[in-house]
């Protein structure tokens, strides 16, 4: 009788034990943090699907990831659209910009309180007032000049730039496959000139922490422009030996930069 009871006795003991401990085990027990989401905008001359390889590697990171068309139409609109697709993600957001797109980006991210970092790759980060021409040309050595260009109008006194085929390649992706560049050519997406000598208004990197991605071998956006704009906006700063087109021909240190800026 006394060994049974004192089997009882311990086995109440540990169930007690068990109980009192449950609460503990349970709060110890933390679910995973939430990865932000990922907003990819594209400059001029290209479209979403440059940002294929690194969509890539962040979808398999499992960071959710958007890459919204950008209109190309204009400063104000374009970043007025920007923000309404923003409106429409719940929780955290990363935005990162590609040439012309860091100028969207700049003028967006304001707008909405879940962007928690902005990511510029090769991107004009402009100060209030700037437009892509000013920063374009502030410093010697862009290739994308009038002569590189080809002019459409449209609709009522509008006109649309394209990059030429002889230029493209060269000035543009001087570092992908020439297949490759001819593709990107041929889908281009022109920007309205309205768009690159727009000014820029309140920019956001004032209030949202920044990183960049310097391609020194750019040939659109010189690379003592893209440091001075990097600097003065703050930025952590990493630089590449790429193109214009660097989260296409290194889409492995865009997305890692972007992982950065997301933790």
């Amino acid at each position: 009788m006394t060994t049974r009871r004192s089997l009882l006795a311990g086995s109440a003991a540990v169930t007690a034990g068990a109980l009192l401990n449950a609460p503990a085990a349970h709060a110890a027990t933390v679910p995973p943090r939430t990865k932000p989401t990922v907003v990819l905008v594209h400059g001029a001359f290209a479209d979403a699907s440059g940002w294929n390889g690194v969509a890539e590697r962040l979808l398999r990171g499992g960071y959710p990831v958007i890459a919204p068309a950008n209109p190309l139409r204009g400063v104000s609109a374009d970043a007025a659209y920007l923000a309404d697709v923003l409106a429409t993600i719940a929780g955290p957001t990363v935005l990162v910009g590609h040439s012309y797109g860091g100028m969207v980006i700049t003028n967006a991210a304001g707008r909405n309180p879940n962007v928690r970092a902005l990511v510029y790759v090769a991107a004009f980060a402009p100060d209030q007032g700037e437009s892509l021409i000013d920063l374009q040309n502030r410093s010697p050595g862009t290739r994308l000049t009038e002569a590189a260009l080809d002019f459409r109008p449209y609709g009522e006194g509008l006109v649309d730039a394209y990059i030429k085929a002889s230029a493209f390649p060269g000035v543009f992706a001087g570092d992908v496959p020439a297949t490759t560049a001819r593709l990107m050519w041929a889908g281009q997406r022109p920007a309205d000139l309205r768009a690159l000598g727009e000014p820029s208004g309140t920019p956001a990197w004032t209030s949202i922490p920044s990183w960049y991605l310097a391609a020194r071998n750019d040939q659109v956006l010189p690379i003592a422009a893209q440091r001075s704009m990097a600097k003065r906006a703050g930025a952590r700063v990493r630089e590449v030996g790429a193109s214009h087109v660097a989260m296409i021909s290194q889409p492995a240190a865009v997305a890692d930069l972007i992982k950065l800026a997301a933790c």
